[in-house]
């Protein structure tokens, strides 16, 4: 049989306190109790572990070898539990991160040093994606917590951490180049370069409204899923697109961004209500306040 660990308390307190009657008062159990388990524990491992007469409590030369062991087994139990309440409040384990890849360049740089610096013992796991596999991933437990634009989906918890102009970027020297903002119309004749409607359909069916609402169907010359190839296309003067006013962070020369009139573009948090990471809630909290505290589109 194995002790028990309250057996094992019992144990070393009375070999601390070389009294039963002293140990009974520190444990705040009836003497007669302690007693009753010391020698439960005795038959257990098979040898007496006190002398016991008129002048005292003694720890026999078992009950000598025992106490460190008996000492070392309550200290691991105490950290196990310790461990247990520190996964619980979501200080260590791992936490699995996806950032879309047109947010990754300005956004992980903050929000992995705002986690990191609250919960140091957090393992992270960060990953670059496209959009489809970004939301997949989320719903499927392979990412705990996501930063994309919105997904435009009714199963997934967002929550907005940034917002920021959406601009038409244009090449070097365009006739439009030098105005402080344009509208969408002012680009109806312009050849387009967009992101395939494969990529994600959601997104495709509200530039498709907004297109519509501008009163032109873009004439598109190119679709790559790739933003640096849509922005080296508009760099060799094949055509205007429209990003976000962070992608302006790659690539330097060779493009203008202008932006239009308003039109804004979100970044927001992504995650499967119900998903089970003790430390999700914890992180979700702490990006928050984070996003709150600066501007995170130009804090990486």
């Amino acid at each position: 049989m194995t002790p028990e660990l309250r057996q094992l308390r019992y144990f070393v307190a009375v070999a601390e306190e070389l009294s039963f009657t002293r140990a009974a008062a520190r444990l705040t159990i009836a003497q007669q109790s302690l007693s009753q388990q010391i020698t439960l524990l005795e038959r257990m491992v098979g040898a007496k572990l006190f002398d016991r007469d008129s002048r005292g409590t003694a720890l026999t030369e078992v009950g000598t070898l025992f106490l460190p062991e008996a000492r070392a087994v309550l200290d691991r139990a105490e950290q196990a539990m310790g461990v247990v309440a520190r996964a619980v409040r979501g200080e260590i384990g791992l936490l699995r991160m996806a950032f879309l890849a047109t947010t990754a360049n300005y956004l992980l740089p903050p929000v992995v040093r705002a986690v990191r610096d609250r919960f140091p013992d957090l393992e992270l796991a960060t990953e670059e994606t496209t959009i489809g596999p970004l939301v997949d991933g989320v719903r499927s437990g392979r990412y705990d917590v996501a930063f994309s634009r919105p997904p435009l989906v009714d199963d997934l918890a967002t929550r907005t951490l940034v917002t920021e102009d959406v601009c038409a970027v244009l090449p070097e020297g365009h006739r439009l180049a030098g105005r402080d903002q344009l509208s969408l119309e002012d680009l109806a004749d312009e050849p387009w370069l967009l992101t395939p409607r494969s990529s994600w359909e959601p997104w495709h069916d509200r530039y498709d409204a907004e297109f519509r609402a501008a009163g032109f169907e873009p004439k598109v010359v190119h679709r790559d899923p790739s933003v640096q190839v849509l922005l080296g296309m508009v760099a060799a003067g094949v055509g205007v697109t429209r990003l976000a006013r962070s992608a302006s962070s790659l690539r330097r020369t060779g493009v203008v961004f202008v932006p239009l009139t308003g039109q804004t573009a979100p970044t927001e948090m992504v995650w499967l209500p119900g998903n089970t990471s003790a430390a999700l809630p914890a992180v979700l909290e702490t990006i928050a306040e984070l996003a709150a505290a600066e501007d995170l589109a130009a804090a990486g």
